[in-house]
């Protein structure tokens, strides 16, 4: 049959998405064939409705009204109320399922979200990864829910009522069965062009999602340099372009459902004249031309869901591909077989022997080595760009080093599992972020069971104690996302107050003191050499004074170790590390004589070459 012929061919442009859902389904096999169960149940009494109008309408006819016909009209009701009840059941169960494996899937690719590496998210827009966790999730879940119920309970509907309309009159069914085949043509022609549309649909929703989410992330850059209309405009133009995919699509959509109802507009023509026909000379009752009659128009419902279900499969299928595309990426830093599951952090202690790091053909660290003994500090310094951030980041396997090894402890960095890794390292970022709840629960982020003794400490530790006071709730405050209500140098307090609740075993500071003035940053100082003590801590900084008391400087120049040694040693050397301390000496002599030397002028390029020179 063309129509059946039609609807395999809609499943079978699902059936690969079906199989990828194969191991989500199969947990739920029992309670979705329950679900099957009813929808077939449901069907087969549907059939019995009208046989039984038609017994009624014959009785009536050859006899008038009776006690017979109160007994038919019981029966019909008490049909169509378990038919409704099966009915009801079926949606229920189907919808509630989908709605079980759309939480599964949502909670696997969050769990595969969290395992990628930093680079998949620096290379795609959130936006669009945010578009695929919901608006995607969510034509999953109908494909799954209506999509699937609709499919079986239209395969069953047709298959049953066109067995049983050929009982009634072969002729009359084969009327039928000529129309038909138009819905095959329809949806072969619409078929490819739907799915097509719909994954630019997607698309660019995930493109105005990502537009949206960068904005408000941005708000206070957009509003300190006006560019208000500016970014409207922007995100008009693409508002539009989603707006202008939707329409497209729509047109596509809206062409299936007149069609639907053309066709079974013909097929009641066809059937009243010719059936009308047959009753006149007899070839069979009036009861059975109102029983085939029913049964064309409870067809009507499945040839338009039909259209309908082709639609969802086609929305379904696109973000099925779109939730793969994540789901199928491979992590490239993750535990695997190198991985040595006993392996632990004990001390601290790091060797970088022969590292070298490459981005896209550009040499970023060349043939860095260095030894942090367990319990020592290193400080790390150069200009901007010198691969300072890149060095720590393969510490923490961010990134992989392109060649050489790094040992922990004595083990090959990539044996020691993630976790592990992790756990043992406190990490400040220059920027810190911070979620959006109280401080108190961002302090204790790595460690959720501390104290709020142990809170306070973190935080006399970073020196922000002094400012809770001026919090409205004290730690109890909501501080915003990314911690939007509070200043730079308040950030970077609040990250290091929560690597030092974590309790690492090494700690990195990533240039996390640029933001606090100086003498804030002697004090956190003065109180991180307490808290460091036994611990290997790695520290990357700009200003002299943040360094000078650590173990051992090194100082990077173009992705290589140009100077090496303590403070003094590299001062005695003469070279960069001298120079840049004489150039900051000078500044703070600067800064406090700036008040007395209103006329004279600096001549910043003049200094640097005399200081370079020394």
């Amino acid at each position: 049959m063309h129509c059946m012929q039609a609807q395999i061919f809609i499943f079978g442009v699902f059936m690969s998405g079906l199989y990828y859902l194969r191991d989500y389904l199969r947990r739920h096999a029992g309670i979705i064939l329950l679900g099957f169960g009813f929808i077939i149940a449901s069907n087969l009494l549907g059939l019995v409705l009208p046989y039984i109008i038609a017994l009624a309408i014959d009785n009536v006819s050859n006899h008038g009204l009776s006690s017979q016909t109160f007994i038919f009209a019981l029966i019909l009701l008490g049909t169509a109320l378990v038919t409704g009840v099966f009915q009801l059941g079926a949606r229920f169960i189907i919808s509630a399922t989908s709605r079980d494996i759309e939480f599964e899937i949502r909670n696997n690719l969050y769990k595969h979200f969290v395992k990628l590496e930093l680079s998949f998210f620096q290379q795609r827009k959130l936006g669009d990864l945010v578009a695929r966790a919901t608006n995607d999730m969510s034509a999953i879940r109908m494909f799954l829910g209506p999509g699937i119920n609709n499919l079986l309970n239209t395969s069953v509907a047709i298959l049953a009522t066109f067995i049983v309309m050929a009982t009634i009159n072969l002729r009359l069914m084969l009327y039928v069965l000529v129309i038909l085949p138009l819905m095959s043509i329809v949806f072969g022609s619409l078929n490819s062009r739907l799915h097509k549309s719909y994954r630019k649909v997607q698309d660019q929703f995930g493109e105005v999602s990502a537009k949206a989410q960068e904005n408000f992330s941005g708000i206070r850059v957009v509003k300190a340099y006006a560019q208000e209309r500016e970014e409207l405009r922007s995100f008009n133009i693409t508002n539009s372009e989603y707006v202008k995919r939707s329409i497209q699509f729509l047109r596509l959509d809206t062409l299936l459902w007149p069609a639907m109802y053309m066709i079974s507009g013909i097929a009641a023509a066809v059937l009243l004249w010719q059936g009308g026909a047959d009753v006149i000379q007899g070839r069979i009752s009036l009861g059975q031309l109102v029983q085939f009659n029913t049964y064309v128009a409870q067809l009507t419902w499945p040839m338009i869901s039909l259209g309908w279900v082709t639609n969802l499969f086609q929305q379904g299928s696109a973000s099925l591909a779109r939730i793969r595309e994540v789901l199928e990426y491979q992590p490239e830093i993750a535990d695997n077989a190198l991985t040595n599951p006993e392996a632990q952090i004990t001390a601290g202690a790091i060797s970088v022997q022969h590292v070298s790091m490459r981005y896209d053909n550009n040499d970023v660290l060349q043939d860095i080595s260095f030894e942090v003994p367990a319990g020592h500090s290193l400080a790390i310094v150069g200009a901007t760009g010198a691969g300072k951030s890149t060095l720590v980041n393969l510490l923490t396997r961010t990134f992989e080093p392109t060649e050489g090894a790094i040992y922990i402890d004595g083990n090959e960095i990539r044996t020691i599992p993630l976790e592990e890794l992790h756990k043992a390292i406190g990490y400040v970022p220059q920027e810190s972020f911070l979620f959006s709840m109280t401080l108190a629960e961002n302090v204790a982020y790595g460690n959720p069971e501390m104290s709020r003794e142990e809170i306070t400490n973190a935080l006399d530790i970073s020196q922000l104690s002094k400012d809770i006071a001026d919090f409205p709730h004290g730690l109890d405050t909501i501080i915003g996302e990314r911690g939007v209500t509070l200043s730079g140098g308040q950030k970077q307090r609040s990250g290091i107050a929560r690597a030092v609740a974590k309790n690492p075993m090494i700690l990195i500071l990533d240039d996390s003191l640029s933001s606090v003035d100086t003498n804030t940053e002697a004090e956190i100082l003065r109180r991180m050499r307490v808290f460091m003590k036994n611990r290997t801590a790695i520290i990357i900084a700009h200003r002299i004074s943040a360094v000078k008391e650590m173990d051992n400087i090194i100082v990077l120049a173009d992705g290589k170790i140009t100077e090496q040694g303590t403070h003094n040693e590299l001062i005695s050397k003469k070279g960069f590390y001298h120079a840049l301390y004489r150039r900051q000496l000078l500044g703070e002599e600067l800064s406090l004589d700036a008040g007395n030397l209103p006329n004279e002028s600096f001549d910043a390029k003049t200094y640097s070459n005399s200081a370079t020179n020394e």
